[in-house]
């Protein structure tokens, strides 16, 4: 069995639905996916919908009720608008899933494109979770661990053992005024020193445009899509978000025929007008031309 972990609100359902999608997608025939849905409020209908992306491959998708009231301190952490509460519910997990012992999370801005059954296989003895370094350079520098929080695998089993939500909680309180980035602040910050293994990059390709992206490999196992400006934003600059729309087509939000075009090409038009109105000076950058070099060329001359 493997268990996977989404959160969500009603306003995500959509996108949550498109990271299930791409995850059944490419699962293979003998893979066994079990689904718990950390639920923030989904709506009947909305859940409905996500239990039919059954039809792509057969599933079990749990839904797990979240009292908010169990989260009044992380509410009280002050750091950027697009981070809602619900990104903090990972960080109680093994209470809010007592019968599991592992398990991958995801954020709902990711897709999958491989089997996870290699993933779920990290062996996690001696740490508490597993996860891909951060794009940030600048915080592992400081932190040679420091992870994206947008997937991890969790050894719920060793953070139940060590009490490891209870150091979680202790952090946030006695730094509250201090967190800049969420939940993975907290995760790393706690974790540092030995109890993350860091996996390999392909896990969790972080991409916000052409340029800015943690991996340029041609066929990464997760795409996260980490700016802002997402790719059912229309002129989004991501360089993977017609991928996103690839499994998006296997969902009930799939779009009608009428509005293919507008999403389709005049969002790549408009994607290139914004990139030159925000980047008008991007080919002065050295990191356009390591980008350039390593999506088109490299995989010419190595064969892959």
């Amino acid at each position: 069995m493997i268990n996977i972990c989404l959160a969500s609100d009603n306003n995500y359902a959509k996108y949550l639905s498109v990271t299930a999608a791409s995850i059944l997608a490419n699962a293979k025939k003998e893979d066994d996916i079990c689904f718990y849905i950390l639920d923030g409020g989904i709506e009947e209908d909305n859940k409905n919908k996500i239990l039919s992306l059954k039809e792509i491959k057969n599933c079990e998708i749990n839904f797990i009720k979240i009292d908010d009231n169990l989260f009044e301190n992380y509410k009280k952490v002050k750091t950027h608008s697009y981070i809602t509460l619900a990104a903090y519910y990972r960080l109680k997990l093994s209470e809010l899933l007592p019968f599991v012992d592992k398990i991958i999370y995801f954020d709902c801005d990711i897709i999958v494109n491989s089997s996870l059954d290699e993933l779920f296989g990290t062996d996690l003895n001696g740490f508490a979770l597993g996860g891909v370094l951060d794009i940030s350079k600048r915080k592992t520098a400081k932190n040679p661990t420091y992870i994206n929080s947008g997937m991890i695998v969790f050894n719920l089993e060793y953070i139940r053992k060590n009490n490891i939500e209870e150091e979680f909680l202790n952090y946030t309180k006695e730094n509250i005024d201090k967190i800049k980035t969420g939940d993975q602040e907290i995760i790393n910050e706690v974790l540092k020193g030995g109890r993350i293994k860091v996996l390999d990059d392909s896990w969790n390709v972080q991409s916000s445009n052409f340029i800015g992206r943690s991996s340029y490999m041609k066929n990464p196992n997760v795409v996260h899509y980490i700016s802002k400006n997402k790719p059912w934003h229309f002129g989004s600059f991501s360089y993977h978000k017609f991928l996103w729309f690839k499994y998006l087509e296997l969902t009930p939000w799939k779009l009608k025929e009428e509005e293919k075009d507008y999403w389709y090409k005049k969002n790549k038009i408009m994607s290139v007008l914004l990139y030159l109105k925000h980047r008008p000076f991007f080919f002065l950058r050295p990191g356009f031309y390591k980008a350039f070099y390593y999506t088109y060329i490299y995989p010419l001359i190595s064969g892959d």
